[in-house]
């Protein structure tokens, strides 16, 4: 295949404002997304109660919703979780006055009232409100937090300019998988935060590969003009970018389809990340470079610190 061709000669930066148009609009999208729809927050964010129940044969997850809503508990969100005979109950905060024994009664009597064979309650959690609220702030915290470290360590082992182009591909990336997380209404929990912390992480490590080709190739290309250098940087580590998201796409979907309604949230996002985060270290991070006028002179000082100690060896 061309794209995975060692010595492929793609017109990426070329294109760059045809992906340009399309990063912009896939924001505003995203945004928009975000704005009218919002995100399907979890009871991680929003509070609530958490039953995981074990059946000794696998339950029909349709009779189980059925006899909750009989139940009263129209409201109740049934996943299976590990095995077939696992699920867990999840029940937004209510407004009765209901102890939380007395709910986990109400539900483990609502499900064994469907249910022939024998359940077993394995583990019972409440979420509170305020738990909920200050799980909202460290979350977004740890986001923001990721961002300006990446930013400050990309400053020092680099240049200025790289470190923008890596948090603006980093922002573009967070923006739009939450934007499809928003559309598809995927319930958004502490899980999906931690894949989105693993995409920036994800995402961060092609565009780094990619800088450190970038560097490299100034002092080698020294006649070459800055948008001929970043090209042939891309194009030389394509097929190791390539390579690394489409193994790690086919252990996702594989989690994705077998791993259980527990995790598919975080699968579903993380496949959303990897996708984008291939994209954006191809076109936005070099671009990013490109607008902010990078050139050889640059990296000039790291170049010559490199001769003076091999000039200095006997």
């Amino acid at each position: 295949m061309k794209l995975l061709n060692r010595k492929s000669n793609i017109d990426f930066i070329g294109k760059r404002k045809i992906a340009f148009a399309l990063s912009a609009v896939l924001i505003v999208l995203s945004i928009g997304s975000l704005v009218t729809r919002g995100l399907n927050f979890g009871l991680d964010f929003t509070g609530g109660m958490l039953i995981e129940v074990a059946y000794s044969t696998a339950p029909d997850t349709e009779d189980v919703r059925a006899s909750l809503d009989a139940a009263g508990l129209d409201d109740a969100v049934v996943q299976t979780f590990g095995l077939d005979t696992e699920i867990v109950v999840r029940i937004p905060p209510r407004s009765e006055e209901e102890s939380n024994a007395e709910l986990s009664t109400i539900v483990l009597q609502a499900l064994q009232a469907g249910f022939e064979g024998d359940i077993e309650m394995r583990r019972v959690e409440f979420v509170g409100p305020q738990v909920g609220e200050e799980l909202t702030e460290q979350g977004i915290l740890a986001v923001v937090y990721a961002l300006i470290g990446i930013f400050l360590y990309v400053m020092v082992r680099f240049q200025w300019r790289f470190s923008v182009g890596a948090v603006a591909a980093l922002v573009h990336d967070v923006i739009i998988t939450m934007g499809v997380v928003s559309l598809f209404q995927v319930e958004f929990d502490l899980t999906v935060v931690a894949a989105l912390l693993a995409v920036i992480g994800y995402s961060l490590n092609d565009t780094i590969v990619l800088f450190d080709r970038i560097r490299e190739n100034f002092p080698r290309l020294r006649n070459s003009k800055p948008i001929e250098v970043v090209n042939t940087s891309v194009n030389q580590t394509l097929s190791r970018t390539l390579m690394t998201s489409l193994t790690t796409l086919l252990v996702l979907i594989a989690l994705f389809i077998f791993g259980g309604e527990i995790i598919n949230a975080f699968a579903f996002t993380l496949i959303v990340g990897v996708v984008v985060g291939t994209y954006s270290s191809i076109y936005v991070a070099s671009t990013t470079l490109l607008e902010l006028g990078v050139s050889k002179f640059d990296l000039l000082q790291v170049e010559k610190e490199g001769v003076a100690q091999q000039d200095s060896q006997p």
